[in-house]
């Protein structure tokens, strides 16, 4: 795709933000209700399909220009990502590691929206630690029977299939080598236990989910070959971390935009306020910080595109770019004062927003870490 056609796109979804999610944000978050209509729209945008092979009916948008959609949808309401975000880390393991089968079963029918996936990793134990999941997998004849309990898991109550992470082999050592991912739709045996109530992320589903004997061709064992989960679900984590460092990205923006508009209209002392040092220095770091962080998940994203290893510069744009999200969100709602305390504006659903992308995709205080040990490794001492 070219420059145009990139260009084209953005301006659409831009002015799909701006025309469809900013008029209906609020009382959709203050009421918690699932957006079905938005959805919908999604589907006629391509947006499920947005990286996607063309040959399976998707976009095919590099990860540099989803990760510039991303951005923009976040600057107004964060939780509308998290709808297809989900949804393309299925695509991905299937793209990636499907046989050709399963990626002329299921791709077009996950590029249209038909079906609806989610990545379904995280249990009541089990979070950072993947290795330390509990559902196991079972092998009878040609047919898997899993049982466990996943829990935090976006698109689960909505959602009509998942990316489901398990044990096919709960004593293998080291773990990871027991560890297979399969494609699981709905169907008997997979229930959704409860909705989970959040600070934040509100308007979409955030669920447990039970699986009770639960069975599954064999054929839905991604890439045929079990044992292979944990490499394909770590090979996803670079591209999720990229998408929730633009989630960041957009909330550092969209505070940053909030702040900036308020601080022009509101006066004190005969004159608008951000013609007062100290409210000055708040937007000045508030604005690097924005644009800091675009810049370090853009290289991630372009390291992506390129196929190259970027657990290193996507842990940098999760961490930078979360971080960002969290201060200008509270910088925010103190430039507007009393008001940034109301839920008649904005700035405080940024801010009740923010501090899930420090937590998903992996804790910041983990992203330090891989971003020492991979710095270590490619900067060796002399």
């Amino acid at each position: 795709m070219d420059a145009d056609e990139d260009g084209q796109i953005l301006d659409m979804i831009d002015r799909w933000v701006a025309r469809e999610l900013k008029p209906i944000v609020k009382e959709y978050d203050h009421e918690d209700r699932y957006p079905h209509g938005v959805v919908e729209q999604m589907k006629e945008l391509g947006l499920f399909g947005s990286t996607i092979a063309p040959q399976y009916g998707g976009l095919g948008l590099s990860s540099a220009t989803y990760a510039k959609i991303v951005m923009s949808i976040s600057s107004v309401w964060m939780s509308v990502t998290g709808i297809i975000n989900s949804h393309l880390m299925l695509a991905l393991a299937i793209q990636k590691f499907g046989t050709p089968e399963q990626k002329s079963k299921w791709l077009p029918k996950l590029a249209s929206g038909e079906i609806r996936g989610g990545l379904a990793l995280t249990e009541p134990d089990a979070g950072t630690d993947l290795q330390g999941i509990r559902m196991t997998a079972r092998c009878e004849g040609d047919h898997y029977v899993i049982n466990g309990t996943k829990m935090w898991i976006t698109n689960g109550a909505e959602g009509s299939c998942l990316a489901l992470l398990v044990k096919t082999n709960p004593g293998a050592q080291p773990r990871y080598n027991g560890m297979s991912l399969f494609i699981a739709p709905k169907q008997e045996g997979f229930s959704v236990g409860r909705k989970l109530p959040k600070l934040g992320y509100k308007a979409i589903d955030t669920a447990e989910l039970v699986f009770e004997n639960y069975r599954l061709p064999a054929d839905h064992l991604i890439g045929g070959v079990e044992g292979q989960g944990f490499f394909q679900v770590a090979g996803g984590l670079e591209l999720g971390r990229i998408n929730v460092a633009s989630r960041g990205v957009g909330i550092a923006e969209g505070a940053l935009k909030l702040a900036s508009d308020y601080a022009q209209v509101r006066r004190t002392f005969g004159k608008p306020i951000c013609e007062h040092q100290a409210i000055q220095l708040k937007l000045g770091e508030m604005a690097t910080r924005a644009r800091a962080a675009r810049l370090l998940t853009l290289d991630a994203a372009r390291a992506f595109d390129r196929g190259e290893r970027c657990d290193m510069e996507a842990g940098m744009a999760k961490y930078f770019a979360s971080e960002a999200a969290l201060e200008n969100s509270i910088e925010g709602m103190r430039i507007h004062g009393a008001y940034g305390y109301s839920k008649e504006f904005d700035i405080e659903r940024l801010y009740r927003d923010a501090p899930l992308t420090c937590i998903g995709e992996g804790t910041n205080e983990m992203q330090r870490i891989i971003i020492s040990k991979q710095f270590i490794k490619r900067n060796p001492a002399a």
